[in-house]
């Protein structure tokens, strides 16, 4: 697949939800913009699909959509130091500008935070204009190889292809004879394929979504019945941000420098 391809395909981010399961970091912001390292969460996301050349999103806001609003018409005062002279009708200096970034980004409103995710998605549809595009969501962090996925998506030729994985269990497993231990493993993967997002989708996907819909249920189920549906494999690392536990892993992994999606 040429750079072309790659570089062309807009990347749709849903950032709309309410975000119960982690209230305390969300009672003054959405789950999306939730800091590790000091960045929000969805700049660590954009700046992944960036390093393959993908620089075109569409933000599906809900959930306190001024903060996402906020931050990238104030990206460049957000992310500098800068000095207001206010006897100068408060004109602006940036200072030591060192997070340009060369993305292209539209915001949209896509309703409260109940709309489900396919209704979230079928309210952009006017801005998505790409052949293919990618759509996921924005808690969550992976280190996919993006190109690979794309190939895939476009040797299946379906709607629809899903990226899917096998998460690490939080227990570790233990199996018994009687009272004698015959295994014991540390947090193994699970054995069932579970949807981690990073869909790909072309513009027919549009025929199975409306504004009330939830992506993961009818459009899902619909397109897999009508075999359109296809699965990408992902063994490597990916990690949602449900909980306050799960965030702490990836603050940690930041920290650290132990990010296994900082390809930057």
């Amino acid at each position: 697949m040429s750079d072309r391809k790659i570089q062309g395909m807009q990347v749709v981010l849903l950032a709309g939800g309410l975000g119960t399961r982690i209230r305390e970091e969300t009672e003054s912001r959405p789950k999306p913009m939730i800091e590790i390292g000091g960045r929000p969460l969805l700049w660590h996301l954009m700046k992944y699909f960036s390093t393959f050349g993908l620089n075109d999103f569409v933000i599906c806001t809900g959930y306190k959509s001024e903060v996402i609003v906020d931050y990238f018409t104030n990206f460049n005062l957000h992310n500098n130091d800068f000095t207001i002279d206010m006897s100068s009708h408060n004109s602006v200096t940036v200072h030591n500008s060192n997070f340009q970034e060369p993305w292209k980004v539209t915001i949209a409103h896509t309703g409260g935070p109940n709309v489900g995710t396919g209704g979230r998605l079928n309210r952009v549809k006017k801005y998505v204009k790409s052949d293919n595009f990618i759509c996921t969501y924005g808690d969550g962090l992976s280190d996919i190889e993006i190109p690979s996925l794309i190939n895939a998506h476009l040797k299946n030729a379906g709607v629809a292809t899903v990226t899917v994985t096998k998460p690490t269990n939080r227990f570790g497993v233990v199996e018994m004879d009687n009272a004698l231990v015959t295994s014991f493993r540390e947090k193994p993967q699970a054995e069932g394929w579970i949807n981690s997002g990073y869909f790909v989708f072309n513009q027919k996907i549009w025929d199975y979504l409306d504004d009330e819909c939830t992506l993961e249920e009818s459009p899902m189920k619909r397109l897999s019945k009508e075999g359109s549906l296809f699965g990408y494999e992902h063994l490597g690392f990916w990690q949602a941000m449900d909980t306050y536990r799960e965030y702490q892993l990836l603050e940690g992994l930041w920290a650290e420098n132990r990010a296994p999606w900082r390809i930057w």
